[in-house]
């Protein structure tokens, strides 16, 4: 065996804090089940661990930080012709199992290593396997959008399924229609409370939400109401894969600061063109934010070039070596959403309410 390894370590064990006890009244009927509280110290619950694959071993560790647990020990390697090896270093068996794997580039070998670490999880007996995507790779392929194509997301959600996944978390889905394309369970996260939190801190002065396109508008619109800011649309048109043309804006931009809202950037090719758009409308300054920092082919051209003050992103996927440059010259800012995972880890581990971290 050949290859790049990487061995990582597990999870502790975390009693669990407030065990549901059915009390029965003098008539005998059972009272309702109260709902567990989340655990102060999962590192005492020996039913909880997390592993991760390559993706993204930062996130995972910044994850495990803030749940108080350590990776799960498990050996990844490749063989001479580039087929992966991955084996669990440690005893599975009836535990809830947290896989950290983004399917970013190269999203092809990532996805297949997500896929061959459930198959090892579930024939080491895990009690239940989740896997944290915090991108979904194809999320763009969600439906036949021309003749005899394919659709791509709806595949790799039953991959997973197959593959032996018992519940799926995501975070800021292209489409949030992809969540009825899985027969198991999905939580769908959003960064946008991460982001607002830094844009109140920012207090950008007569700031409007941009939408850079009518897909994107109910995400932009939830921000807006957020920042109690104004919403302003971009009406795009694409013109072949990776190539759009801004057609014209619709709201009033003229003398104020624009807050772009998007959920991937790419090319960067519509990014640009819809900054450019907003300035030639009369816009003052121009921020971006994104939750996936996906940055193929020109893009750091493009940002690094644009009239953009600043572009925000999560790392949801680890930023690749030229953008780590421009982060450094301040033109992109990296929010970390390793606090709000784990909490909704947390959260599903323990059996309380994920939406209420939304509240």
């Amino acid at each position: 065996m050949k290859g790049d390894s990487s061995v990582m370590t597990v999870p502790a064990s975390q009693q669990e804090a407030g065990s549901v006890m059915q009390e029965e009244t003098a008539a005998g009927t059972a009272k309702a089940k109260p709902e567990r509280k989340r655990a102060g110290r999962l590192s005492e619950d020996k039913r909880f661990k997390i592993f991760a694959g390559s993706a993204n071993r930062k996130l995972a560790e910044g994850i495990c930080a803030h749940v108080g647990v350590q990776l799960g020990e498990s050996k990844l390697q490749r063989f001479a012709d580039g087929e992966i090896y991955f084996q669990l270093l440690e005893n599975v068996r009836g535990v809830d199992v947290f896989i950290v794997q983004p399917t970013c580039f190269p999203v092809d070998q990532h996805l297949v290593e997500l896929l061959i670490m459930i198959d090892a999880l579930k024939r080491a007996s895990a009690g239940r396997i989740t896997v944290v995507v915090p991108y979904y790779g194809y999320a763009r392929q969600d439906r036949k959008d021309r003749p005899r194509v394919a659709i791509s997301s709806k595949l790799v959600a039953d991959l997973l399924t197959t593959a032996g996944a018992n519940r799926a978390l995501f975070m800021d889905l292209h489409a949030a229609q992809i969540q009825g394309f899985f027969n198991i369970p999905v939580d769908h996260m959003f960064a946008s409370p991460v982001m607002v939190s830094y844009f109140r801190e920012l207090n950008l002065p007569d700031l409007t939400v941009v939408s850079p396109d009518a897909g994107g508008v109910e995400r932009a619109r939830f921000f807006a109401t957020k920042m109690q800011a104004p919403l302003a649309i971009v009406d795009k048109r694409r013109t072949d894969l990776n190539v759009t043309e801004v057609m014209n804006v619709i709201g009033d931009v003229h003398g104020r600061t624009c807050l772009i809202i998007d959920d991937i950037i790419d090319t960067a090719g519509t990014l640009v063109k819809t900054a450019q758009a907003l300035l030639d409308a009369g816009a003052v300054k121009v921020y971006a934010a994104a939750s996936h920092a996906v940055l193929s082919g020109p893009a750091i051209e493009r940002i690094s070039s644009s009239r953009l003050q600043e572009v925000i992103v999560t790392d949801s996927i680890p930023l690749r070596e030229e953008a780590l440059k421009l982060e450094r010259l301040g033109k992109i800012k990296v929010l970390s959403v390793a606090g709000l995972l784990g909490a909704t880890i947390e959260s599903i581990h323990m059996e309380t309410s994920v939406s209420s971290l939304f509240s």
